[in-house]
C-alpha cells in the first residue's frame, strides 16, 4: 500500500492548524576545560547529576532541576506527538497482533528433563518451566513445572528484567538474577525446586551470569564495583553470607571487562577478561570448584581467542599470526599454551568465523562469507565437512548447542526479513533436518506479499556496502516511497537481516525498510570492521549517507524522504550524520544515542569509558585520537543550519549510553540550529538502555518512533518548525 493511499496520508483528511507549545530552554551553565591546548566549552554539562552513580540504583534522587528539565522535555514531546497519538495506539495493537501472546520456546533437552520457557496470554514476562524428558513431542501442559514466573515477580514494580535462570547439574535448585532498575545491576537469588521455597541466598550488585559448579553446591559469577564494572570473579557457596564469597579473579585494568562462560562439555569454568581487541582467558574445572583458575594465554595487545573444548584437546577460535578473520586451533588441555596451537581450521581472509562449539565427535562453526552465514559441521575423526546454509539474497542463521554435549542433535534457527524465523533439529549423522517451529504471527503474514532484495552502495573511496531491504511485493519503485534505513557500524557488530515484525508496520504502509551493513561491523569479515573504527570512524557515517544515496538512485525512495534510525552507537552515527548531510534526511530517531562522544570518552571515572579507548581511541593521552574524535563527535559538531525532524529517545538508568547525553545534544540542537526540526527527547524515567523490559511495554517506545517517522514524511512538521 502507499503512503499516500494511507488513512493517515495529507489525503485522507485537511490539515489541522494547532497552537505548538514553546520547547524547553535548558539553561547555560558554562564550564570550560583545556585538553591538549584546546579549550573545550559545554554550556549544558550541568545536566549531568553529580549523584549519578546513585540515580542508577534510585532514580528518585536525580536533582529536582534536571529531573523538571527532563519531564518539561517529555511534556513538550507529548504535546507535538498528539496528533499521532491514534495512529500510536493503532502501531501498538498491530504489532502486538504479531506476537503470539502464549508464546513458548521449543524445549531443550538436559538429563531428565526438558527446559524452556512460555508466557501466559497478556504476560508481559515469562515462565520458566521445565518438564519430563519422557514427555517429548506431546502437547499440553501434562508434567510441567513451573519454576519460576517472572511475571508475577514483576507484580507492582516499575521495572523489572529477568536476567539468568539456571538450573543446577543435579536439577534441584534454580538460580536466577534480576535488575529492577534498568541500570544493569542484578541481584542473584536460589530457589529449591523440589519445595517451591527460596534459599536465604541473596547475592546483588552482578551481571546476571550463573555458572554452576559440578557439585551444584555453589555458582559462579561475576560482580560490579563500585565504578559499575564488571571487574570481579567469585564463587558463591550455598548456606553462606555473600560477604565470604571467594575471590577467583580481580581486574586490577579498568580498560577490560570480565566475562564468565563455560564449554559444552560442562567441564570447564571459562574466566574471560577483554576490551574490543585482546582477550585473555582462564579455565578452572568445574568438577573442583576451590581449585584456582590457570591462565591459558596472557593478553597482548590485539590478540583475541575463546575456547571450547573435546576430550583431550581445546579447539580455541583466534586471530593470532595474522588471522584477521579467525582461524580454529587445537591445544592440550593439560598444555594448553600458545606454543602449543596447531592450526585445525586454517584463516582464509574474507571468511569470518563468528563462533564454534564442540559435541561429541564433532566440531561446529558459525561464519560469514560475502555477508551471508552459513553453519559448518567437521567431523573431528576423518575431518570431512558439511555445511548448512539458505539461498536467499538476505538472511539470518543462529545455532543453539542446547546444554548437552553427547548429543547427535544440533538446534539452528533460520529467517529472512519476510520470512518469520524456523527452528531446526539437524541430525549430524544423517544430515536430516526436522523443522521443531515456525514463528507464528496471530495476525496474519503471507511472505509472498513481500520482496527481500540486497543491493550495494559505492562509498567515496570505492568500497561497497551492502544494503538489506524489505519492501511490499506490490510497491511501486519510482522513488516515490518512503524509507526507514536503519544502521549501526560498531564493536565488530554486524546487522542480521533476519525477520522483524516491528517494521511490517511501517512496510504495511508503503515505506522501504532497509539495513545499510556500514563499515565498523563484521559484515563482510573483520577487515569491515577496522576500516570502521578509530581513525577510520568517518567511514561508518559515510557508508551510511552512500546507503542513502544508493536507495534513491536505484529508486526504492528519493533523498528527503528517508528516515534514519540507530541505538546506542547507532545513535552516534544518527548524530553524526544529522550534521554532514541533513538535507538528505526526512527525519533522524536516535535511540540511548551516544553523541557526547568527546566529553564521555575523556572522563576515565565513567563505567564503560577505559573499555572504550581501543574502538575510539584514547583522547586523554594521544593527541591525533582527541583530533579525531572532536572531529565528529555530533554533540561538539552541531552548527548552524537546519536540521530534520529529530526524535532522541533516552532511559534515566542506562549505564552504556547516560540520559544527559541524548538531553545535552538536544539542548545544543535547539539552540544553535537556524531551521528545520522540530528536535523532540523522550526520556524514559523508569528504565535503562534496553527502554521498557515488558514484551508489550516496550511497543509503545517503537510505536512513537515509527509514528514520528510516519507523521514525518506525511503531513510532517511544518508548524514546528525551528523548535
Amino acid at each position: 500500500m502507499r503512503l499516500d493511499q494511507d488513512r493517515h496520508s495529507p489525503s485522507a483528511a485537511p490539515r489541522r492548524s494547532r497552537r505548538i507549545p514553546p520547547p524547553p530552554r535548558a539553561e547555560i551553565r558554562t564550564a570550560e576545560t583545556q585538553v591538549h591546548g584546546v579549550t573545550l566549552r559545554d554550556d549544558y554539562g550541568w545536566l549531568r547529576a553529580g549523584n549519578w552513580k546513585d540515580v542508577l540504583r534510585e532514580p528518585d534522587v536525580l536533582p529536582a532541576d534536571i529531573r523538571s528539565y527532563l519531564e518539561a522535555e517529555n511534556t513538550f514531546c507529548k504535546a507535538l506527538m498528539a496528533p499521532t497519538r491514534a495512529l500510536q495506539k493503532e502501531l501498538v495493537k498491530e504489532m502486538r497482533g504479531r506476537i503470539k501472546e502464549d508464546d513458548a520456546s521449543v524445549p531443550q533437552p538436559d538429563g531428565p528433563f526438558l527446559y524452556y520457557s512460555r508466557y501466559r496470554k497478556g504476560a508481559e514476562h515469562p515462565l520458566i518451566c521445565r518438564k519430563p524428558r519422557s514427555m517429548a513431542g506431546k502437547t499440553g501442559r501434562a508434567g510441567e513445572q513451573i519454576m519460576l514466573d517472572a511475571d508475577a515477580l514483576a507484580e507492582d514494580k516499575d521495572f523489572f528484567d529477568l536476567g539468568d535462570a539456571a538450573h543446577s547439574p543435579d536439577h534441584r535448585l534454580l538460580a536466577w538474577s534480576a535488575d529492577e532498575a534498568g541500570s544493569e545491576l542484578h541481584t542473584i537469588h536460589v530457589k529449591d525446586l523440589e519445595s517451591g521455597d527460596d534459599l536465604p541466598d541473596l547475592v546483588k550488585d552482578t551481571t546476571g551470569e550463573i555458572i554452576w559448579a559440578s557439585d551444584s553446591r555453589s555458582f559462579f559469577y561475576v560482580a560490579l564495583d563500585d565504578d559499575h564494572r564488571p571487574s570481579r570473579v567469585k564463587r558463591h557457596r550455598l548456606g553462606e553470607p555473600a560477604e565470604l564469597d571467594a575471590l577467583l579473579h580481580d581486574e586490577a585494568d579498568a580498560g577490560m571487562f570480565v566475562d564468565i562462560d563455560k564449554t559444552q562439555s560442562g567441564r570447564f569454568l571459562l574466566i574471560t577478561v577483554g576490551d574490543h581487541e585482546t582477550s585473555e582467558t582462564r579455565i578452572l574445572d568445574l568438577d573442583r570448584p576451590e581449585a584456582k583458575p590457570v591462565l591459558v594465554a596472557e593478553r597482548e595487545p590485539g590478540r583475541q581467542y575463546s575456547l571450547e573444548h573435546h576430550g583431550d584437546v581445546f579447539a580455541i577460535l583466534t586471530n593470532a599470526r595474522g588471522a584477521e578473520d579467525f582461524k580454529i586451533v587445537t591445544a592440550p588441555v593439560d598444555a594448553p599454551a600458545p606454543a602449543n596451537w596447531r592450526d585445525l581450521i586454517a584463516h582464509k581472509p574474507g571468511r569470518l568465523i563468528l563462533d564454534h562449539v564442540c559435541l561429541k565427535g564433532r566440531l561446529i562453526r558459525l561464519e560469514r562469507e560475502d555477508g551471508l552465514p552459513r553453519i559448518v559441521i567437521r567431523d573431528f575423526a576423518d575431518g570431512t565437512e558439511r555445511s548448512i546454509a539458505f539461498d536467499e539474497e538476505a538472511y539470518g542463521l543462529g545455532m543453539d548447542a542446547g546444554y548437552e554435549f553427547e548429543t547427535d542433535t544440533l538446534r539452528f534457527i533460520y529467517a529472512s526479513m519476510a520470512r518469520p524465523a524456523e527452528t531446526y533439529d539437524y541430525d549430524l549423522a544423517t544430515g536430516a533436518r526436522t523443522l521443531l517451529k515456525r514463528q507464528e504471527v496471530p495476525s496474519g503474514h503471507d511472505p509472498d506479499r513481500y520482496k527481500v532484495r540486497r543491493i550495494f552502495a559505492t562509498a567515496s573511496d570505492g568500497a561497497r556496502v551492502p544494503i538489506s531491504i524489505l519492501h511490499r511485493a506490490d510497491l511501486k519503485l519510482d522513488g516515490s516511497a518512503p524509507c526507514l534505513l536503519y544502521g549501526y557500524g560498531s564493536y565488530g557488530s554486524a546487522m542480521s537481516a533476519s525477520f522483524r515484525t516491528r517494521p511490517l508496520s511501517l512496510v504495511d504502509r508503503g515505506f522501504v525498510y532497509a539495513i545499510a551493513h556500514v563499515r565498523g561491523g563484521t559484515d563482510k569479515g573483520w577487515r569491515w570492521y577496522l576500516d570502521g573504527k578509530r581513525e577510520n570512524k568517518r567511514n561508518t557515517f559515510t557508508d551510511f549517507i552512500a546507503a542513502a544515496g544508493a536507495l534513491a538512485d536505484a529508486g526504492f525512495t528519493q533523498r528527503g524522504r528517508i528516515v534514519a534510525e540507530g541505538g546506542s552507537a547507532g545513535g552516534m552515527l544518527m548524530g553524526a550524520v544529522a550534521n554532514m548531510a541533513p538535507e538528505l534526511f526526512a527525519g533522524i530517531v536516535a535511540e540511548v544515542p551516544f553523541v557526547d562522544v568527546l566529553n564521555t570518552i575523556l572522563d576515565d571515572t565513567l563505567p564503560l569509558t577505559p573499555p572504550e579507548w581501543p574502538e575510539w581511541g584514547d583522547p586523554i593521552r594521544d593527541v591525533k585520537a582527541f583530533e579525531t574524535i572532536r572531529s565528529y563527535s555530533p554533540y561538539d559538531n552541531v552548527t548552524a543550519q537546519a536540521y530534520p525532524p529529530i526524535l532522541a529517545m533516552a532511559g534515566l538508568t542506562d549505564p552504556r549510553v547516560t540520559y544527559w547525553e541524548p538531553a545535552k545534544w538536544v539542548a545544543r540542537l535547539r539552540a544553535t540550529m537556524t531551521g528545520g526540526g522540530p528536535v523532540l527527547l523522550h526520556t524514559n524515567m523508569e528504565a535503562g538502555h534496553a527502554g521498557s523490559a515488558g514484551r508489550f511495554d516496550s511497543l509503545k517506545e517503537t510505536a512513537l518512533a515509527y509514528a514520528f517517522a510516519i507523521h514525518t514524511v506525511g503531513e510532517g512538521w511544518d508548524a514546528a518548525k525551528g523548535v
